[in-house]
């Protein structure tokens, strides 16, 4: 940590370089991120927040534009003195900080990216393009076996587009009068049977008749 002391005149002394230092330098110092700290020469009382207020007062006269708004800033007055005031400060410090680490997060993601062989970048891209789709095909996949592999309701019919519906056995068809006929009165009929044996029948009964007489 760089110490420095603010004399009466204002004036800014760096004890570790022993040199006088403006408000400017030490914006320098926080911008690497160095740690300081400024203590009252005669007192030895830290005026570091008054510093740091100093300089973020400066960069907003100078068109920069600022960070905490009106608004913001009288909310901060009014929690002074309250019993919040405690926790609303670690609060805000650790919002600042976790955006602080997700900012560095990003950047090194892309300092990542830039750095990398294009060759290699494309390669990975074309890789998690290849995963990508394998897994849709396999999905497609296990829907379709899922979807085949489900058994049909007992008495369901087909009634898709390919389907064609059952037809029933045809009738047979009518006969014909004249082979009707031809049966009823041919040898083998049981038709023409009868009427023979009638025939001969009556033509025995004729000839006994006749020899009695």
């Amino acid at each position: 940590m760089r110490v420095l002391k603010k004399y009466p005149n204002r004036r800014l002394y760096d004890t570790k370089n022993s040199v006088y230092v403006t408000l400017e330098d030490v914006r320098q110092m926080v911008l690497v991120n160095e740690s300081i700290q400024v203590v009252d020469s005669k007192t030895g009382a830290d005026l570091t927040r008054s510093v740091l207020l100093q300089i973020i007062a400066e960069q907003e006269g100078e068109g920069h534009e600022p960070l905490l708004t009106n608004r913001v800033l009288q909310q901060l007055i009014r929690f002074y003195g309250d019993s919040m005031q405690g926790v609303l400060s670690r609060y805000i410090e650790q919002s600042v900080m976790t955006f602080l680490q997700q900012q560095e997060l990003y950047q090194r993601r892309m300092r990542d990216v830039l750095s990398a062989s294009p060759v290699k970048l494309v390669q990975k891209f074309a890789d998690q393009n290849l995963a990508f789709w394998r897994n849709l095909v396999q999905k497609e996949q296990r829907e379709k076996a899922d979807d085949g592999g489900q058994p049909k309701a007992a008495g369901s019919a087909d009634t898709g587009a390919g389907s064609e519906p059952e037809v029933s056995s045809p009738l047979p068809p009518p006969l014909d009068p004249a082979v009707f006929d031809a049966k009823q009165h041919s040898p083998s009929s049981p038709g023409g049977s009868q009427e023979k044996a009638s025939e001969t029948d009556a033509k025995g009964k004729k000839d006994k008749f006749d020899k009695g007489a």
